[in-house]
């Protein structure tokens, strides 16, 4: 029983992972792609929402047994 939940904790953490990564990626190289480098407060709240995501991922891999 155990190995069933642990297997789902992380699969919930990978997609959130990737959900922070994704954030971390939009707000660090689509500035660069767009070239529009100037908005500091935009690439500022990419970064904070990839961060709580992978932070919330890491949080939850502390339910594993």
């Amino acid at each position: 029983m155990h190995a069933i939940h642990n297997a789902r904790v992380q699969l919930l953490a990978t997609a959130l992972n990737n959900l922070g990564v994704a954030g971390i990626v939009a707000g660090l190289v689509a500035p660069f792609a767009n070239g529009s480098l100037g908005g500091a407060l935009h690439v500022g709240v990419w970064l904070a929402f990839g961060g709580a995501w992978l932070g919330a991922a890491q949080l939850l891999l502390g339910r594993l047994r």
